[in-house]
């Protein structure tokens, strides 16, 4: 897929480039808006991290994560926002593979420190890899109850049919795995495009793991 330099703001819907995203989130009246409305509590430690994949720059996502939430929470997010088909196994690592891993109970707050980056591997054969970083973080009170806040995600990189040109809303995976295609294709021509061993085209969505395994798109929001 082609690369996609921007992302919108899931809090008011400002688009702007994966670089000044933060700093947009950092001004955002809406962002303002939400903390100084947030329920009264005991302050922690929240962390803003930066969600890469691995292979494709033009997916990424900004979370805001409880200081006290553990990786395991972190993995849950991502299989179902991004990457769950099968049941895979995972791990994160510093490193990637050959790295060192890092247990799924330890704590957010524990794990990033002085600019750490882990590697998240979701499935140990056909892998996503997905790099995870700090890119700032607050003291105060959560905006949720859910342990991680969307604060921001890339858009849906642009991909054209295959067989005409228009904007492509289906994959065909035979022609990705076997026939050295994109396989990408309209709503008009994913009509008449079956294949045998691959089942019908599927509906492109916002990830990195489309084409992969079984993948077939994300839970149900929220996540």
């Amino acid at each position: 897929m082609p690369k996609s330099a921007k992302g919108r703001c899931t809090l008011c819907a400002h688009e702007t480039t994966k670089g000044v995203m933060v700093k947009h989130l950092a001004n955002c009246p809406r962002r303002q808006e939400q903390l100084a409305n947030a329920a009264s509590g005991k302050p922690q430690t929240l962390i803003h991290l930066r969600v890469q994949d691995g292979y494709q720059n033009a997916f990424w996502l900004d979370v805001e994560v409880r200081g006290t939430a553990t990786l395991r929470e972190i993995d849950s997010y991502l299989r179902r926002i991004w990457l769950e088909c099968c049941g895979h196994m995972s791990k994160f690592t510093v490193g990637g593979w050959g790295g060192r891993d890092v247990a799924q109970s330890r704590r957010v707050d524990a794990v990033f420190t002085d600019d750490v980056e882990l590697i998240h591997i979701y499935d140990f054969g056909t892998e996503s890899i997905t790099r995870i970083k700090t890119v700032g973080s607050r003291h105060g009170t959560p905006v949720s109850r859910q342990p991680i806040v969307l604060l921001s995600r890339n858009l849906a990189p642009e991909t054209s049919c295959v067989e005409c040109d228009e904007p492509a809303s289906h994959l065909c995976r035979e022609c990705q795995s076997e026939w050295d295609s994109p396989g990408t294709l309209c709503t008009q021509h994913a009509k008449s495009h079956p294949h045998d061993d691959y089942g019908q085209p599927i509906e492109i969505v916002n990830s990195p793991r489309m084409g992969l395994c079984g993948y077939d798109g994300p839970a149900d929001p929220p996540y």
